[in-house]
């Protein structure tokens, strides 16, 4: 009977241990990507009876600790683009200020004021950063805003337009057209490109020009194929087109393409070369170029460059890719947020604040970007959401309180017997 009662008074510790878990899993219910806790018991060590097989007797049970539910929360939407949610395995990591390194599936994410990417805990998120010249991912830091703050000039390398030259207009009239390029420093030009129509039917002639207000007073420009060393200042162009409307010239030249060359006087790269794209790689004309007997006009124009842009807002695609997106329009990538996985997830020791560190049991991490091996990908604007399902956290709640009482009904009845056993005496 002594025993009945240590067997109860286990199993009393073990529902109330168990109880607390229960408690934990609901108390966590709004916590971003926390994972649920199940309760693992095991029965104590039996003791043997006279008699062989069967004439064993349990004396009580112990709580032997919790298992982690890895399943995926569901995801909520946020305003804040830098909310990280993680759509399958792995977990992000974070770099804390003493050079610990932990990992976490909640990814509420802001810049500080130092324009670190943190966690609310001030942990640094890790990315690789990316070559701009060649994209490749090179090591893995801390993403920092301020290396996106400013994002340097582009020089025009090429241009393209579709422009119609009316195959019906007389001898010395003109049409002029302007485009707005950009130099090494990022000042726009507007490249006025004016076409005078020859004696030669369907023949036109090209000429380049900037406003010294731009350029520079002693500026020159020319248009034209380009050998070395350059075209020779005030070069033209001719067009000439067929029958159909089709150009004819300028011909063909993988070599010597056409080239508008900006010789600038403003403190620029000079001389500043501009490809003009009028054939594709194989040699066939882009046909944005006609000579058809309808008006002079452009309807299109696109070209390469672009001025100094300053970091309007910072965005992730679900690939992990970090952009800035600036005030001249660009959209630039500069890191790739890095994810971490482990062989064994129930071996991660649990630090509190949504994070875990690597142990033993858990094995090394496995880092990658996303979308790659087994590792998820990224929603941005959202968090993932607790995965406790409140329906079963309120049948275990049931099922423990009434293990409890139970277990008090088998120390009042043992105490009842015993009462009767010491009445024996009287």
């Amino acid at each position: 009977m002594f025993s009945s009662l240590a067997s109860a008074v286990s199993g009393m510790n073990a529902s109330s241990v168990a109880m607390s878990v229960v408690g934990d899993n609901i108390a966590n219910v709004n916590t971003p990507a926390f994972k649920s806790n199940a309760s693992s018991f095991a029965n104590v060590m039996y003791q043997s009876l006279e008699g062989g097989v069967g004439g064993e007797v349990g004396s009580g049970v112990s709580f032997e600790g919790t298992v982690p539910f890895w399943s995926q929360g569901a995801f909520e939407s946020t305003s804040n683009p830098t909310d990280l949610a993680i759509n399958g395995s792995g977990f992000f990591q974070l770099r804390h200020t003493d050079g610990t390194v932990a990992y976490s599936r909640a990814g509420g994410f802001t810049f500080d004021v130092n324009g670190n990417l943190v966690n609310s805990q001030g942990m640094f998120v890790q990315g690789y950063e990316i070559d701009r010249a060649t994209g490749a991912l090179q090591n893995i830091v801390d993403i920092n805003a301020p290396g996106l703050t400013i994002l340097q000039p582009n020089a025009t390398t090429s241009l393209s337009m579709d422009i119609n030259l009316d195959a019906a207009a007389a001898t010395g009239d003109q049409f002029s057209t302007s485009i707005s390029v950009y130099d090494s420093l990022g000042n726009a030009l507007p490249l006025e490109l004016t076409f005078t129509k020859q004696a030669a039917a369907g023949t036109w002639a090209a000429a380049a020009s900037v406003s010294a207000a731009y350029a520079g007073t002693a500026s020159t420009f020319a248009i034209g194929p380009l050998p070395p060393p350059a075209l020779a200042p005030g070069a033209t162009q001719t067009f000439v087109f067929n029958s159909a409307g089709a150009m004819t010239t300028p011909a063909y030249d993988a070599a010597n393409p056409v080239t508008i060359e900006l010789s600038l006087d403003n403190g620029a790269t000079s001389p500043q070369n501009i490809t003009w794209d009028l054939y594709d790689s194989g040699g066939t004309t882009l046909g944005d170029i006609t000579g058809y007997s309808s008006e002079s006009t452009k309807t299109f124009h696109t070209q390469d460059g672009y001025p100094t842009g300053i970091l309007r807002k910072a965005t992730v695609d679900e690939d992990g890719f970090v952009y800035g997106v600036y005030s001249n329009g660009q959209v630039e990538a500069f890191y790739r947020v890095v994810l971490a996985d482990f062989p064994n997830y129930y071996g991660l020791s649990n630090v509190g604040n949504n994070n875990y560190l690597e142990t033993l049991q858990s094995g090394q991490p496995l880092l990658g970007p996303p979308k790659t091996g087994k590792l998820g990908s990224i929603n941005s604007s959202s968090l993932e959401m607790s995965n406790v399902d409140l329906a079963t956290e309120f049948v275990k709640m049931i099922t423990y309180q009434r293990s409890f009482q139970a277990n008090t009904r088998v120390i009042t009845t043992s105490d009842e017997m015993l009462t009767e056993l010491i009445n024996l005496k009287r």
